[in-house]
């Protein structure tokens, strides 16, 4: 998926949109995409200046919006307005390598379980084939 399908999945808009491109998608099962993370990024003005690092969250954030291109994938839906793709819980959530201005960020998520309208994911994050960061994921769709 390009940056223009990926925009009719995501609500997400700069400065927060962080799904640059999908490089896989099964729905039901899992997705790989990419964040192309540039020195241009409006958070390294202060996410340090004389070292400019991405925050954690927002790694984790970036996960959580290829999981929800994933959930509507599989869903074979679209979001609109009427509704609002939630977080509902992160578990076990590690950072293990800073990532830099210049990296590409590696998103790999999987479903693990759907019951209800909750949503649990294996989230990783990687760069250069190297695990940055990891967490177990939970989200839900809740109408307005």
């Amino acid at each position: 998926m390009d940056i223009h399908e990926i925009l009719q999945y995501l609500p997400h808009r700069y400065p927060f949109l962080l799904v640059d491109r999908v490089l896989t998608c099964e729905p039901g099962k899992s997705i790989e995409a990419i964040k192309n993370v540039s020195i241009n990024e409006p958070f390294f003005n202060g996410h340090f200046p004389h070292f400019p690092v991405m925050p954690g969250v927002l790694i984790i954030e970036a996960l959580a919006q290829a999981a929800a291109i994933l959930s509507f994938k599989t869903m074979g839906s679209k979001p609109d307005d009427k509704s609002v793709y939630y977080f509902v819980g992160i578990d076990g959530a590690r950072f293990k390598k800073p990532v830099f201005a210049g990296d590409q960020l590696h998103l790999h998520v999987q479903i693990t379980r759907m019951m209800k309208s909750i949503w649990k994911y294996e989230a990783q994050a990687r760069v250069n084939d190297q695990v940055v960061s990891e967490a177990e994921l939970m989200c839900t769709l809740r109408a307005l």
